[in-house]
Formats: C-alpha cells, sequence, structure tokens
C-alpha cells in the first residue's frame, strides 16, 4: 500500500500523555509524528493548572526517572510549590506545583520541536489503516508466536483530508476528544473541550474494531477574573520557602523567589440552598448525564447532595498564571446552569462582586475497556495499537503521563524488536496503575492515591530514581549526564549511610548537637517575632523547647541515634559537615532561619532525608522486601496462551468467565482479578503443569 507519508510511530493527541509517549519514542530513535488538532493547544491544561499532588506527585516522580518530561517542564514554569503530608511519614510525602497554563503548553511545545526524529503534524486522524492475517495463518494459530502472528496488526492511520501515513506501531491518546459531549444545565453541544471540536470519525471507528468501551464523565469548575475578588476576604495559602523540584535533574525552580500564594475559601449555608434548590437542573441529575464521573473528584451539587451534614466545603482560589487575572476554583466542579454557578459565587463572602470569565461544564466522552490491553499498553486483538491516557478510563494528567511514557517506550521497543519494558507492582505507581486497569477494569475514571500500594514505604518520592532510572537507561532515554549525576547521588548516598552507621558519637558531638540545635531555635524564634510584628500581630512566645538529652547516645553509632523517633538527620549536619565534606562540597550554603532545616538546599535536605528514612525504616522495608519477594514469584509464573480454562475441572462456570475475559499472563495478575478466589488460582496452578504435560505427550507422539 502507497502511503502519503511514512513513520515509525504515530501518536495521535498531544495532551500529556501524547506529549511523553511522543518524545520517549523519538529520543529512542524512531521517526516520530505527534498529531494534533490544534498545535497552539499541545499539553494544553484542560481543569486546574497544577501538577502532582498525593499520588500523582510520585507518578511525576516516575516518570521523570525513567526520562520523561513533564517533571522539567513543571520546574520550568510552576508558579507556587508545596511539598504535602510532610506531617506524615515519608512514604506519602508528595510534592505539587501550581503552574503558568500558558507558559507550560509553551515550554512543551518548545522541548518538542526541538527534540530529533520528532514531527508536529496539525491534522484529524480519522480511521485506523489495518493488516488482517490470511486465513491459513489464523487456522494456525497455535503456539504462542503463531497466536501472535496471526493478529490484525496496524498499518498506519487515514486522516480526515485523505492522506494515509504509514506506521509500524500506533498510539491513541485522545483525552476526552472520543464523540465528547459538554454539559451545562439543560444545554449540551458536541465539544472535545470547551471552544474544540471533538473527534467523532475516530470514535466510531475505533468501536467498529470491537474493542469494548464504555462511557465515562469529567467536569470543571468556573474560572473568575482576579481584579473582582475581595482577597482580604481569604487566607493565603503561600508556597514551600525553598521549593522541592519535580525533576531530579533540577537544581532549583526557576520561580523559586517569585512564588504567588493560593486562596482558601469556604461555602455557606447559602451557597447549599442554592444547590439544593436547583439540583434537579444538574444534567448528573436530571437523567440528561448517564456516564459515571470521578468519584474522589466530585462535583460541588455531588458534595451538597452525598454529604447533606457538611455544613461547610473548602474551595481554593488557585491562580492560573503569572501574565493573566484567571482564576481557577478548585472544588467547584459544575454542570449547573449558568445561571445559577453565579448564584453560587455570590454566595461566598469575597466572590460576591467576582466576575465569572468561563463557566463551568460537564464533559462525556468514550472510553475503552482496558482490560483489553497488554502490560505494554498495546491492545490484545491489534498488533502495534496501544492506547494512553483517559481513553483507558484514568483522570488527571499524571496518571495520563505515565501511561503515555510507557505506551511510548513500549511502541519503540517492538519497532526496535526488542523486549518490552514491564515494571511490576513492586516497582512504581506507575506499574499499579497499569495493573490495575488490565487486570480489575473500571466504570468510573481512575485516580491514583498511595493506599492502591502495597509496599508505598518503598515507592517514595525520593528513591523513584534509584528505582527506575536503570531502566530508563537500558531503553535509551537517561544521557550520558544525567545517567552519570544518578550514579554519583547513589554512591554519595551509599557512603553518608556507611559513615552513619560506622561513626560512634563522642561527647564532643553531642555539645555541638546541642549547640546547633538552640542555635536553630534562636533564629527560628527571631524570626518569627520580626515576621508577627511586620504583620500586626503580637510577637510569637520563644520557644522553650529544649533539645532532647542525648548524653546516654555515648558510644552508640549516630544511625542508632538516628532510629529514635524525636531525631531528624537534620539535626547531625553540623557534625556531617566535618565527618563527610565531600558530600556538602557542591551545595549552595543557604541562610533561612524560618526553614526547620536551616543552612542546607532543598536538593541536599532530599538527599540526607532519604538516607535517614532507609535507616529510620530498615526493619519495616526489610519486612516489605520479604513480602515483595514473594509477589514477584507469583509474577514469574507465566499462565500460557494456549491455556484452557474451560477443561480445569472444579473450576466454576463464574470463574472461567472472569478469567477467560481478562486473560491474565501470570498467577499474580489472576489473583488480582475481583472475585477470582484463593482456590481458583490455585487450580489453575495445578491445571497449568497438567495441561503443559498433555501438550508435550501429544507432541512426541
Amino acid at each position: 500500500m502507497q502511503f502519503t507519508e511514512q513513520f515509525d510511530v504515530v501518536v495521535v493527541g498531544a495532551g500529556h500523555a501524547g506529549c511523553e509517549a511522543a518524545m520517549a519514542s523519538a529520543r529512542m530513535g524512531l521517526k516520530t509524528a505527534l498529531y494534533t488538532l490544534n498545535v497552539d493547544l499541545i499539553a494544553q491544561m484542560s481543569c486546574n493548572p497544577a501538577i502532582g499532588g498525593i499520588a500523582k506527585g510520585h507518578l511525576v516522580r516516575e516518570v521523570d526517572a525513567l526520562g520523561g518530561i513533564m517533571g522539567e517542564i513543571t520546574d520550568a514554569v510552576g508558579i507556587q510549590f508545596r511539598l504535602l503530608n510532610t506531617s506524615r511519614g515519608p512514604a506519602v510525602w508528595s510534592p505539587r506545583a501550581q503552574c503558568d497554563k500558558q507558559a507550560y503548553r509553551l515550554k512543551m511545545r518548545e522541548v518538542l520541536e526541538s527534540q530529533p526524529n520528532l514531527k508536529i503534524k496539525q491534522a484529524e486522524v480519522a480511521d485506523l489503516i489495518l493488516k488482517v492475517p490470511s486465513a491459513e495463518s489464523r487456522i494456525a494459530g497455535t503456539t504462542e508466536d503463531s497466536v501472535l502472528a496471526a493478529r490484525n496488526s496496524v498499518l498506519g492511520v487515514t486522516l480526515r483530508d485523505g492522506r494515509t501515513v504509514g506506521a509500524q506501531a500506533v498510539i491513541i491518546t485522545t483525552g476526552t476528544f472520543l464523540n465528547g459531549l459538554i454539559h451545562c444545565g439543560e444545554q449540551q453541544y458536541p465539544a472535545g473541550r470547551s471552544g474544540e471540536p471533538n473527534a467523532v470519525l475516530l470514535g466510531e471507528a475505533l468501536k467498529n474494531l470491537g474493542l469494548r468501551g464504555c462511557r465515562l464523565k469529567t467536569g470543571t469548575p468556573p474560572r473568575l477574573d482576579g481584579r473582582s475578588i475581595d482577597w482580604s476576604k481569604f487566607q493565603a495559602q503561600p508556597g514551600d520557602e525553598d521549593p522541592t523540584p519535580f525533576s531530579f535533574r533540577t537544581r532549583r525552580v526557576a520561580h523559586h523567589d517569585s512564588q504567588v500564594p493560593c486562596y482558601i475559601a469556604y461555602t455557606t449555608p447559602e451557597t447549599h440552598r442554592i444547590i439544593r434548590e436547583n439540583v434537579h437542573r444538574s444534567p448528573m441529575y436530571s437523567g440528561q448525564i448517564q456516564s459515571i464521573g470521578p468519584r474522589y473528584c466530585p462535583s460541588i451539587e455531588d458534595k451538597i447532595v452525598k454529604f447533606p451534614d457538611k455544613e461547610m466545603h473548602q474551595l481554593f482560589l488557585e491562580p492560573e498564571g503569572l501574565n493573566t487575572h484567571e482564576i481557577y476554583v478548585n472544588g467547584m466542579s459544575t454542570s449547573l446552569p449558568v445561571e445559577v454557578q453565579l448564584a453560587i459565587l455570590k454566595s461566598i463572602p469575597g466572590l460576591e462582586n467576582a466576575e465569572m470569565l468561563r463557566p463551568g461544564y460537564a464533559i462525556e466522552y468514550d472510553s475503552i475497556d482496558p482490560t483489553e490491553l497488554e502490560r505494554t499498553l498495546e491492545t490484545r486483538k491489534f498488533a502495534g495499537l496501544f492506547l494512553a491516557g483517559q481513553i483507558n478510563g484514568t483522570s488527571g494528567y499524571e496518571e495520563a503521563a505515565c501511561q503515555g511514557l510507557m505506551a511510548g517506550i513500549n511502541a519503540a521497543l517492538q519497532v526496535k524488536k526488542e523486549a518490552p519494558l514491564i515494571l511490576d507492582r513492586t516497582e512504581a505507581y506507575t506499574a499499579i496503575l497499569i495493573d490495575d486497569l488490565i487486570s480489575k477494569g473500571t466504570n468510573e475514571p481512575y485516580r491514583m492515591f498511595t493506599s492502591r500500594a502495597e509496599f508505598r514505604l518503598h515507592l517514595r518520592i525520593d528513591n523513584a530514581d534509584r528505582r527506575l532510572t536503570p531502566h530508563g537507561r537500558r531503553v535509551g532515554l537517561i544521557a550520558d549526564e544525567a545517567w552519570s549525576d544518578f550514579q554519583l547521588k547513589q554512591e554519595r548516598s551509599i557512603a553518608l549511610k556507611k559513615k552513619l552507621e560506622g561513626t560512634r558519637i563522642t561527647p564532643e558531638m553531642i555539645e555541638a548537637l546541642t549547640a546547633a540545635h538552640s542555635e536553630r531555635a534562636a533564629k527560628i524564634n527571631s524570626c518569627h517575632s520580626e515576621h508577627s510584628q511586620s504583620e500586626g500581630e503580637e510577637p510569637a512566645v520563644a520557644s522553650s523547647a529544649k533539645p532532647a538529652d542525648l548524653s546516654s547516645a555515648v558510644g552508640q553509632t549516630l544511625a542508632q541515634l538516628l532510629k529514635r523517633p524525636e531525631v531528624t538527620i537534620e539535626q547531625f549536619v553540623p557534625v556531617l559537615r566535618n565527618l563527610t565534606p565531600a558530600f556538602f562540597s557542591k551545595e549552595e550554603i543557604l541562610e533561612n532561619p524560618r526553614e526547620s532545616v536551616a543552612r542546607i538546599s532543598s536538593q541536599l535536605r532530599n538527599e540526607l532525608k532519604s538516607v535517614e528514612t532507609e535507616i529510620k525504616y530498615e526493619g519495616y522495608l526489610l519486612q516489605q522486601e520479604r513480602a515483595m519477594d514473594r509477589l514477584k514469584k507469583a509474577e514469574q509464573h507465566s499462565i500460557p496462551d494456549w491455556f484452557d480454562y474451560k477443561s480445569v475441572s472444579g473450576l466454576s462456570r463464574e470463574m472461567q468467565e472472569k478469567l477467560m475475559k481478562i486473560q491474565p499472563r501470570t498467577i499474580g495478575q489472576a489473583s488480582r482479578i475481583p472475585g477470582v478466589t484463593p482456590a481458583a488460582v490455585s487450580l489453575v496452578n495445578v491445571f497449568i503443569e497438567i495441561q503443559l504435560r498433555r501438550r508435550e505427550q501429544a507432541a512426541a507422539i
């Protein structure tokens, strides 16, 4: 077949999944094309202009560790950075950044356009071009290799204008555009996003392929003109004074000294009254919307209906950029009519005169049942066809980005005829997301949480590079300089840990630690007093906290002392500067007494905290490692493609149907399918051996 153009990999859709997929493929040396309906809206932040958050920040760190670009872009355009959950254990610390919405997409486009092997094209993809295997190859499809050869395969795509584009792999990352339908009160109209056309032709083409699909819903809140808001009525929420970057390759975020605050607001009884009286006009409650929305990002009307006992709900007023007055009302996603949205806003103190620049709305869109996918995110039925992002039933930029990266990597590896990159649940939240989707499916937009991980103390933000950067290096996404920096960091951490484990505490060290604690407390109290007076408040009462009595620690190692709950590694900095000067040699010393970790940069602090976690939680980590080994053994026990569930005596019809639908690749995956019992898994395990012996005997005759 003659094609207008020929590429190795074609990516359809330039959202957060598409950008990562296209960059990965191109950086791995393949000729790649990225197709989008509008090149001016590449990586558009359709909803909240923020990256990260609880568990989502983990995903961004993993994308970065593998060689993706979301973290670096965020560090370049973020306008407020916060490390969340620091009052809890290190397993759930998560970075979050408010971004400049316009700058994000411009920076992403700049990075994409500067990438060799990558072409950005503005056109609508209307259909897929498939190669259908011959009848002979279908009949011969009994061995594992011949089963794969007998699948339909992708040859390329057809554009709406009639051009044909050849490709050995196609990655579809269409977000909410497949047959998208927007709802705002009683009004509804087709769109992929507000003001942008939906993708009807490609949506129908995917339906015709016979892939199981479902209809999902998401929504977005209204945007306000910041000049019409009375900011004095709201509590400011500033960023961290020494921001933690998302990327392991970023030394300091671009806007570290010019961060902007967000503000906290609350609904009122009047807000709730207005919503209750008009909830019948919401498409979610009028029956106009039949699909299911995100459970963990409910609309404001959902909150009022489902939590009637709550007297108020928290909202966040978040800036959309440095060069705009547009404000995002986080927590007020809604599809109520415009006039009702205006009434809701005016019921909130400080927003009485607020002008609404864009109303909130809900959008329904087509997605594909993710149980149709392999672990590589390739479809089971069509070789070379990969899906990533919201089309797989997820919600959020971060969930999309990690899928896009994995799809791009595996599409490129397949074209290069190399082994795929398949992560397991012990290695990454990215693997947990993919495993959950392909094993369990989803009937609502899937959001990542730290609670979904069995081994979350092992899957921390500080060690994402140690877990995943070697994989990124193997596939060609980690450059020489970044790899060298990674290796040096690991060497520093190992050396520091050995020094802590091998250094015994002397009376002089105790004296130095106590003096440093007193000096730090005095500086913090002095700064708090100055800050309170500048704000017109009463001076804060000086801290009377005394350093813990460390005299009993003489003779112990620093590592043993660090295991005490009240002791942190920052307290050791004065001693460590003398013991390991090389560790601190390249670090800029920061004089910032308002920080509890004064005089060390965020990059150094993160390295120190990583070593502290390894020492302080050593017992728990060893316990998790034993459990991880058991899980890995189950994952290594594969289920052959030829395995016949119907011939397993004692396996109920219900179990057969569930297993045949998902077609798990391993015993471990089979055990995670909802409704599949441990007894059923044991039977499958036994019958794999029985059926294998029967096949060997038949082959010998």
